[in-house]
């Protein structure tokens, strides 16, 4: 099986996996928005990969290895950010289910949507100038690794977690759940971590992220973070 062929039946059971979580948890098949969330997943991933594939088929390579050459801290972190990613799914499936309050208001669902597709084009856009981004944090030294300053990267010194961070609020919102946002803080919180001790490895390891960093101040959030 080639690269390609292994990330897209990676893509695919993940894709499955969450549709299963949400008809699980929700207890129905008739769940408009968990549809529409699946949908949408989908389709911005078949998208993503008519950018990427053509500009950067080694970056399909490296994501399909998984977790391989992952650094110890780095396994535990992306175990608990897909535990707190699964937990939105749950956390709106239950609420569906229940009935629980507060309602969410139409404008809300709307923003949803606006920002997965916002967050992911943002991953999209670091992708596309970054060969060497990696589903794990690790040093492609077989590669010739070196700090991309471009794109994305100009404003922000992790753009691909800023747009994941989106993502992950949109779903809970396009799942019309206010409780799911408690999985998202600690997703969002487990982002906070693991871009820390991201810049701290790449600082010490990577040539020219010193002073990429010195120039590019904030990690998440211009202005802010």
């Amino acid at each position: 099986m080639s690269p390609l062929q292994r990330r897209a039946v990676q893509l695919l059971v993940l894709a499955l996996l969450q549709a299963v979580v949400l008809v699980a948890s929700a207890g129905t098949l008739r769940w408009g928005a968990a549809w529409l969330y699946v949908g949408l997943y989908l389709g911005l991933a078949a998208v993503a990969g008519v950018v990427i594939v053509p500009r950067h088929p080694e970056v399909v390579e490296e994501r399909s290895r998984g977790r391989a050459g992952a650094v110890g801290w780095d396994r535990r972190v992306t175990t608990a950010l897909g535990v707190a990613s699964m937990g939105i799914l749950v956390v709106a499936g239950l609420q569906y289910r229940c009935g629980w309050p507060p309602p969410m208001p139409a404008w809300l669902v709307a923003l949803g949507m606006v920002l997965i597709v916002c967050g992911y084009v943002l991953v999209v856009a670091a992708m596309a100038v970054n060969p060497f981004f990696a589903q794990v944090v690790r040093i492609q030294t077989e590669r010739g690794h070196v700090a991309i300053t471009g794109g994305p990267y100009r404003l922000v010194r992790h753009p691909g977690y800023t747009g994941l961070t989106l993502s992950a609020l949109g779903s809970a919102l396009l799942l019309g759940s206010a409780w799911a946002l408690l999985p998202w803080a600690c997703y969002a919180a487990l982002i906070l971590v693991r871009t820390t001790l991201e810049d701290r490895l790449l600082t010490e390891q990577l040539q020219g992220y010193a002073g990429y960093r010195r120039h590019t101040r904030y990690r998440l959030v211009p202005g802010l973070w």
